[in-house]
């Protein structure tokens, strides 16, 4: 059978168990490592892009390509940033050219790995793909001009590889490969615009001071997990960066990047007892609004901050819509103080819940055993957590109804 029957005929199957009856099956097809690592990586492209999934003959030389590589998702909002002519020079399974290939008028695909550049070569082919360029060239100093090689690209692209010696994960831009701060004088000379993808993990404030140029700062989430942050950058740009959250469709624009400030946080003291009182509004935001540094964007909804070192956000009114979408809501059911008593009385009262420990000397998994709860199904809320004016606290709280979705928009925001 050829290679695309191979791969239908075992897809889905251990592939551990396929690797242990090699000698059987080997002569099945033509190249058993590629087969297997294939079958491998289609496991993990499945969800993440269907459309690849959705073709048995393309080729997946490297498992680890297919854990790094953008989703469809991430990749299609990367090339809603580019236009005209994109250089992509560090193109690892090539769906972010894939993706620049649909709005681009030309792209021109580098690859160092030659495994990896021959199999996008005929990937891109199997994916109907004619206005890639395919290159296999080493990204060092004094390799830029002939990598583009007479291609005058409009946006540059990299995503330097965040792995170390013995495949440890590495953050800081020198410790990546390529080293983008050893090449961006030539990366500049060749092209005044370039996008960077790095790490979630990345430092924003110091990789902005170590880059010249940093226009924009995208954070990128899907389903309130950060996946990655972008940098836009442009020769000669001396400005304030602008930070902007795309999170499943939604965008959120603030700027300029400023942390909240000491004067702008107000506690808030919790008083169970208290009658008359409309129930409080809890606000968690989501992990690619505190990426983005945004603590002081909640203010401006009318919420008070819980604790200065604590990120949860409270208010007598509903979360807007513009701002809930990039985290979680909850009402207030009850609080009290977080002590051995009230957790074994929690426990009893709300046996089913899920868990989260902020600011207090336990994780989320220590509490919810102390507790003695058991996961629920996300309706219900405990939050361990303090606040400046009255100390360790538990919080019941249970998610609100969120109405219809609206249609994604792009909401601008001063932080």
């Amino acid at each position: 059978m050829d290679f695309k029957e191979f791969i239908l005929a075992h897809d889905g199957d251990d592939v551990a168990s396929l690797a242990l009856r090699r000698q059987s099956l080997e002569t099945q097809v033509e190249d058993w490592n590629l087969a297997l690592s294939t079958l491998e990586a289609r496991s993990k492209l499945r969800h993440k892009v269907p459309e690849w999934y959705a073709i048995p003959s393309l080729h997946y030389p490297k498992v680890l390509s297919a854990e790094q590589c953008s989703s469809t998702e991430t990749a299609r909002y990367k090339a809603s940033l580019v236009s005209g002519k994109v250089a992509d020079l560090t193109g690892g399974l090539g769906v972010d050219a894939w993706a620049f290939s649909k709005v681009a008028t030309e792209v021109l695909y580098n690859e160092m790995d030659e495994g990896l550049c021959r199999a996008a070569e005929h990937n891109f082919r199997e994916l109907g793909v004619k206005n890639v360029l395919v290159r296999n060239k080493m990204v060092e100093p004094g390799a830029v001009k002939d990598i583009l090689g007479g291609f005058e690209p409009d946006t540059l692209f990299l995503d330097p590889a965040r792995r170390g010696d013995g495949g440890r994960k590495v953050f800081k831009l020198e410790d990546c490969s390529p080293n983008v701060l050893e090449l961006l004088p030539e990366l500049y000379d060749a092209c005044p615009r370039i996008i960077l993808k790095l790490s979630p993990m990345a430092d924003i404030t110091l990789i902005c001071k170590q880059l010249p140029g940093v226009r924009e700062v995208h954070v990128v989430a899907t389903s309130g997990e950060c996946k990655e942050l972008l940098l836009v950058m442009e020769k000669g740009y001396e400005g304030e960066y602008r930070t902007i959250i795309a999170d499943n469709g939604h965008i959120l624009e603030i700027s300029p990047l400023r942390c909240a400030s000491v004067e702008m946080t107000e506690e808030l003291s919790f008083r169970a007892e208290s009658e008359g009182r409309s129930r409080e509004i809890l606000f968690e935001p989501g992990k690619a609004l505190l990426k983005a540094g945004a603590f002081d964007l909640p203010f401006r909804y009318g919420l008070r901050k819980l604790s200065r070192h604590t990120h949860l956000y409270v208010g007598q009114q509903s979360v807007p819509e513009e701002l809930a979408q990039f985290g979680k809501c909850f009402e207030i059911v009850e609080t009290l103080p977080l002590s051995g008593k009230t957790m074994k009385e929690v426990g009893k009262r709300y046996p089913k819940a899920d868990v989260t420990a902020r600011n207090i000397p336990m994780t989320s998994e220590e509490l919810a055993k102390r507790l003695g709860v058991k996961p629920g199904d996300g309706s219900l809320h405990i939050f361990g957590t303090q606040s400046d004016s009255e100390g360790k606290l538990l919080i019941i709280a249970r998610a609100t109804q969120r109405e219809a979705p609206v249609p994604p928009r792009s909401s601008r925001t001063s932080a």
